[in-house]
C-alpha cells in the first residue's frame, strides 16, 4: 500500500527545492558524487606528488584548483605521461588513476587500460 504525501510534506519539499536543496534523493546523489570527486582528487594529488620539476608543480596547482571531475579528466594524459617510470609507486598510481577514471567516466570512449612503459618510449 503506497502512502501519499500530505500537503504539509509537499509544501516542505517545495520549500526545500526553492532554496536549492532538492529532493532527498537528489541530495544523496549530489553527496555521493561529491564524495567520489574528492576521492578522485586525492588519487590525482598523490600521483602528482611524485612528479618532479615544473610539470609537477603545474599539475599540483591545477589539481588543487579543480572543482569538477572533468577538470581532472583533462589532466589525466599529462599526469599519466609524467609519472616517472623508475619510481616504485608509479604503477600503483597508474592503476588507481585508471580505476578512478573508469568509475567516474564509465562510458569513456578513450581506453584507459594500463600499459607497461618501455624504457625507450619518449613522451
Amino acid at each position: 500500500m503506497s502512502r501519499q504525501a500530505t500537503p504539509q510534506q509537499m509544501a516542505g519539499y517545495s520549500l526545500a527545492v526553492a532554496h536549492g536543496h532538492g529532493m532527498p534523493d537528489d541530495r544523496l546523489a549530489r553527496m555521493a558524487a561529491r564524495r567520489a570527486f574528492v576521492e578522485m582528487k586525492q588519487v590525482f594529488m598523490r600521483a602528482a606528488a611524485d612528479v618532479e620539476g615544473s610539470v609537477g608543480e603545474m599539475l599540483n596547482l591545477r589539481i588543487r584548483a579543480a572543482n569538477e571531475p572533468v577538470e581532472l579528466w583533462r589532466l589525466r594524459a599529462v599526469l599519466l605521461a609524467s609519472l616517472p617510470s623508475h619510481h616504485e609507486r608509479s604503477l600503483i598510481h597508474r592503476i588507481e588513476l585508471h580505476r578512478q577514471l573508469d568509475s567516474l567516466f564509465p562510458f569513456n570512449v578513450t581506453d584507459t587500460e594500463v600499459l607497461p612503459l618501455s624504457s625507450d618510449r619518449a613522451f
